[in-house]
C-alpha cells in the first residue's frame, strides 16, 4: 500500500494477515482503510513488524497495540528507538539548514502535517525472533540492513519471491526527482557506509518483485535495482575526453553525486 509519503505491506493468508510499517502517525485512518478495503478485519492482525524505529514507518503502532492488541515486533538492534528510548531520526538542524529548498519545504510541512513530530514510542513493542516470523501470516524472513538505522531490517517472501525493502532501497521520496531504484539522501542515514555495504545482501537474493519502503514497486530482481542504485551513486557527467575512456570512467568515479537526484549540501 503506497501512503502518502511512505508505504506498508499487508500480507494476508486468509483471514488473518500480518502488516509491516504503519506510516505515519495521520496516516493511520487510511492504514485501516485498506485493510478493511482488501476485505481483511483490522483486528484481524497477527503481528506488526518494523521495519526500522522512524516515525513515517511506526504511525499506526501504538493504534494497532492499544486497541487490538496486537504485537509490534522489530529487530533487537532496534528495539529501544521503537520503545521511543532513542533516535535516529534525521535532525530539526539537518532539515532547517536546507529548508530554503522548496522540495525540502514542502517535504517538512508535509511531515509536520503528518504527526512527524510525536516521534516513535510504542511502550508495549517487543523483539522478534525467526520462530516467531516464519509463523505468522506471509513467514516473513527478516534481512537484517543496517545501516539507515542501526536495526534496520527488510524482508523476503520466498514463497512469492517479493523482497520488502523498507529504507535500504527506494525507489521515490519527496526529496528526490528521479522515479526508479536509489537510496534516500544521506542525511536520512544512521550510518552511511553500513548503508552502503547493506546493499550488497539484498542484491543476493532471489525475487521478481521489490515494495520499497518510499515510492512504488519495482518489477525486477534486487540485483538489477541494486545495480541501478548503485549506477546513481556514482554517476556524472563529463564534457571530455569521450566516455568510453578510462579516464573519463575514473572522472565519473572520483565525483560521486548524491543519491535521490537533489543535489543537497
Amino acid at each position: 500500500m503506497q501512503g502518502p509519503a511512505s508505504n506498508w505491506v499487508i500480507l494476508a493468508e486468509g483471514g488473518e494477515f500480518t502488516l509491516i510499517d504503519g506510516g505515519y502517525p495521520n496516516d493511520t485512518p487510511l492504514v485501516l482503510e485498506s485493510i478493511r478495503q482488501v476485505g481483511l478485519d483490522p483486528r484481524a492482525a497477527q503481528a506488526m513488524l518494523i521495519t526500522h524505529g522512524h516515525v513515517d514507518h511506526t504511525g499506526a503502532a501504538n493504534y494497532f497495540a492499544q486497541h487490538f492488541d496486537v504485537p509490534v515486533l522489530s529487530s533487537a538492534q532496534e528495539h529501544r528507538q521503537v520503545l521511543g528510548l532513542e533516535s535516529f531520526q534525521v535532525t530539526p538542524a539537518q532539515v532547517i539548514l536546507r529548508a530554503w529548498r522548496p522540495a525540502v519545504f514542502r517535504w517538512m510541512r508535509h511531515v509536520l502535517r503528518a504527526g512527524g513530530a510525536q516521534g516513535t514510542q510504542v511502550p508495549t513493542a517487543q523483539r522478534w525472533d525467526a520462530e516467531q516470523l516464519a509463523k505468522l501470516p506471509g513467514a516473513p524472513v527478516a534481512i537484517p540492513t543496517p545501516g539507515h538505522t542501526p536495526g534496520h531490517t527488510a524482508f523476503l517472501l520466498p514463497q512469492s519471491e517479493t523482497l520488502i525493502s523498507g529504507d535500504a532501497l527506494i525507489t521515490g521520496h519527496a526529496l528526490s526527482s528521479h522515479h526508479g531504484p536509489q537510496m534516500l539522501h544521506p542525511m536520512f542515514h544512521h550510518h552511511a557506509q553500513w548503508t552502503q555495504n547493506s546493499l550488497e545482501r539484498p542484491g543476493q537474493l532471489s525475487a521478481s518483485l521489490i515494495l520499497p519502503g518510499h515510492g512504488g514497486a519495482f518489477e525486477g530482481t534486487p540485483h538489477e535495482a541494486v545495480l541501478e542504485a548503485a549506477t546513481r551513486r556514482w554517476r556524472r557527467r563529463v564534457a571530455s575526453p569521450s566516455p568510453a575512456s578510462g579516464q573519463a570512467q575514473r572522472l565519473e568515479k572520483s565525483q560521486p553525486l548524491p543519491i535521490g537526484g537533489i543535489a543537497l549540501p
